[in-house]
């Protein structure tokens, strides 16, 4: 009897790492025993999602090569490995040539043959890659994208393919402050019948979740980033001025998150969105985490802290001021030194001149 691609998907993953082990009690034949065969089935879960360097790199030259200029996305294929803890880390990908019906979401066209060939050629370079998702460069999700996750997850590893694949979305022209970079997971959301007469089932559909991601580097890809910053860092800008503006754009950072978090409390409030307890939790946690600048003590540790400050920046700025001055006078001085000598030199020659003619 022959093998189906999903035995093989199966044993190819039998070497991984499981993050979840569900037991299974399989009533056996009678032979004199009472307790059962026990199998165990391994479910991989993905709770953090790690993007190397070389994948960012590859998506905006896929970007630029096939969709720059445009409204049309890049799409590829993502490949690595798991890790423990429900770590996923994608170290490499590749293009997919892709196309879509802006009209109607529901046409879309993806070269499986070029994926299945690709990843072969992949496979012979590092056994240890596998497909584990996709990419596009978004800047949002589409409709399209549950369909084109459950095409991609047929190629994925593991059991329940479904569950294991991830969706990153990688912003080649980011307009907000923060990481480009979105990983997402699908999952079965339950939701019952409009009543009891039209559907006696609960009705389940796939929805995307966002997962925690980074950006995250091995050493040889950190120095590699390194040589590449070299190139791209202006050297003539001041560590001062860098660093004023990394403060400036991590508090702008700040203000969008709070933004998002004052939304989304006021949509909670006004009912147009589901508590999520979880995110409440956090919030809480952050809140708890703030100073309480009512105390008197704070409130004051926290003004000689500024005043210090500030009188440190405001001395800078006096020395600097009073340097500048300095020069200005050292280099009119320096002019009118010359000037004096100039005119010296040419009262000389007109006296010589005036000896000349009178001898």
């Amino acid at each position: 009897m022959g093998t189906s691609k999903d035995d093989e998907r199966m044993a190819d993953a039998g070497g991984e790492v499981a993050q979840e082990d569900v037991a299974m009690n399989v009533a056996g034949e009678p032979s004199g025993k009472d307790e059962g065969v026990v199998a165990k089935v391994q479910v991989h879960t993905t709770e953090h999602v790690s993007v190397h360097p070389l994948v960012l790199l590859s998506v905006v030259d896929h970007y630029n090569r096939v969709a720059k200029d445009t409204r049309k996305r890049a799409v590829g294929i993502l490949l690595g490995e798991r890790r423990k803890g429900g770590i996923l880390e994608v170290t490499n990908s590749f293009a997919v040539p892709f196309e879509e019906d802006e009209k109607n979401p529901a046409i879309f066209f993806l070269d499986h043959s070029y994926l299945e060939n690709m990843y072969r050629m992949f496979r012979k370079v590092n056994a240890r890659e596998k497909v584990i998702g996709w990419y596009h460069t978004g800047p949002r999700l589409r409709e399209n994208d549950v369909e084109i996750h459950r095409l991609v997850s047929e190629f994925v590893d593991g059991v329940p393919s479904k569950t294991q694949a991830v969706l990153v979305i990688c912003e080649v022209k980011p307009k907000d402050v923060g990481l480009p970079v979105h990983a997402y997971k699908a999952v079965e959301q339950v939701s019952d019948g409009k009543g009891f007469n039209d559907s006696m089932q609960a009705k389940s559909k796939p929805v995307f979740v966002n997962l925690p991601t980074e950006v995250g580097a091995t050493e040889a890809e950190e120095i590699g980033v390194e040589h590449l910053l070299r190139d791209v860092k202006d050297a003539t800008v001041s560590s001062l001025s860098t660093q004023v503006e990394e403060m400036v754009t991590g508090l702008t950072g700040l203000k969008t998150r709070l933004q998002e978090v004052q939304e989304y409390l006021r949509a909670v409030v006004e009912g147009k969105m589901p508590v999520n307890n979880e995110v409440i939790k956090n919030l809480q946690d952050i809140f708890s985490l703030l100073p309480n600048l009512n105390v008197e003590e704070v409130a004051g540790a926290f003004a000689n802290e500024t005043n210090d400050m500030m009188m440190a920046v405001y001395m800078g700025s006096l020395l600097r001021s009073v340097v500048s001055l300095h020069s200005l006078i050292e280099n009119k001085e320096a002019s009118k030194a010359r000037l004096d000598m100039a005119h010296v030199g040419a009262s000389g020659n007109k006296n010589k001149k005036e000896e000349g003619v009178a001898s």
